[in-house]
């Protein structure tokens, strides 16, 4: 049996991809970029090149699970494991590490969310083995750095010290300090500096050390998940998490875990990544014509208009004129025209539609 484990994180609600991505269908399940496939799907068949087909779990919300199980037939029951209510990152890798702890304890992990673009996924994998490879050696937490492009201010950074641990691994830093989503001025000296890297929210540590992680940092939470290392792997784990999950607290594990131990370090890592969080980072990748326009839909026309992205039913008809730097989408009667500078404000706009027009539109 393999010691190679993957956990994919699916449980997001995707706000900021609306109104393609809604409550009921979030952007993970959905097939964005016109591939055939789904982001999950892609997410899957990615870490196939990385791990056995049975070392592969689902973390997801337990309304997300039909979607899972339609989506990824290949994996059996005891793979997707039902969040029954979100409690951000930390709790969700407490639960799949402390499961596949009871199956294996020399595991090896990788954990991603499901809904990242991977370009260069040749390169993905070879870094992957890389870090497991570390892992496998050393007590760290290891974490996958982009190096960044623009002063984005919707992605976190982590910089890095100069030396590497590993004389035959250049790639691998010892991380510095972590900064969440910066301020613009703040993101142009991270990038001049060119010691700062975007963090892609993947990570690679052995069972062990994230368990002693969440122990040391997380006791609270750790403790509520070792309770139930009985009831984990039985017919009896899906009472014990809705009870342990009514008392969990709701907590990242960057914040949690990641900016507080001392044993973590980074992966330089260049194979086209995005996190699809914004329709902006998906203008980024999408193919543009000559006035910087990328365009999903048959029947879109397009006069004076610059630096577009638009996504429309391809039966939808659509004429544009003197746009510049626009957000158009149009998803199930509902349609969101946005300055591409201003998307960060569109969790705000779902909040209103909310509050105004009810939840039937989000």
């Amino acid at each position: 049996m393999s010691n190679d484990y993957c956990v994919i994180m699916a449980g997001g609600l995707g706000t900021r991809f609306w109104p393609m991505s809604r409550n009921a269908y979030p952007k993970q399940f959905i097939d964005i970029l016109g591939t055939g496939e789904t982001l999950i799907q892609q997410t899957y068949r990615r870490f196939l090149q990385c791990c056995e087909p049975g070392n592969i779990f689902v973390v997801t919300n337990e309304m997300y699970k039909p979607l899972v199980e339609e989506q990824l037939p290949q994996l059996k029951p005891g793979q997707i494991l039902s969040e029954p209510f979100r409690r951000n990152t930390a709790p969700c890798i407490a639960y799949a590490a402390n499961k596949i702890a009871g199956i294996n304890p020399a595991a090896r992990l990788v954990v991603a969310p499901s809904d990242h673009i991977i370009l260069k996924e040749d390169a993905f994998a070879e870094i992957i083995h890389s870090a497991l490879d570390a892992a496998a050696k050393q007590p760290w937490l290891i974490t996958l750095g982009i190096k960044p492009c623009r002063p984005d201010t919707g992605y976190g950074y982590i910089q890095f010290e100069d030396h590497t641990p590993l004389p035959h691994e250049s790639r691998l830093k010892k991380v510095k300090t972590f900064t969440e989503k910066p301020e613009l001025e703040l993101a142009r000296s991270f990038l001049a500096s060119g010691d700062f890297l975007w963090n892609s929210g993947i990570f690679i540590w052995s069972v062990n050390s994230i368990l002693e992680s969440l122990a040391t940092y997380l006791p609270e939470i750790q403790q509520l998940f070792a309770e139930g290392k009985d009831q984990l792997n039985s017919p009896d784990e899906k009472a014990f998490i809705q009870q342990v999950y009514t008392r969990c607290k709701s907590i990242s594990i960057d914040y949690g875990v990641m900016e507080k131990a001392p044993n973590v370090y980074v992966f330089q890592s260049d194979f086209g990544w995005s996190d699809l969080g914004t329709w902006g980072s998906l203008y980024e990748t999408r193919p543009r014509d000559e006035k910087g326009n990328a365009v999903v839909g048959k029947n879109v026309m397009l006069y004076d208009s610059t630096n577009c992205i638009i996504n429309l039913p391809k039966d939808k008809l659509a004429v544009l004129q003197g746009l510049d730097a626009y957000i158009v989408v149009e998803n199930d009667n509902i349609l969101l025209v946005c300055r591409k500078s201003d998307e960060q404000q569109i969790r705000q706009f779902v909040n209103d539609v909310m509050v105004e027009k009810g939840d039937r539109y989000v």
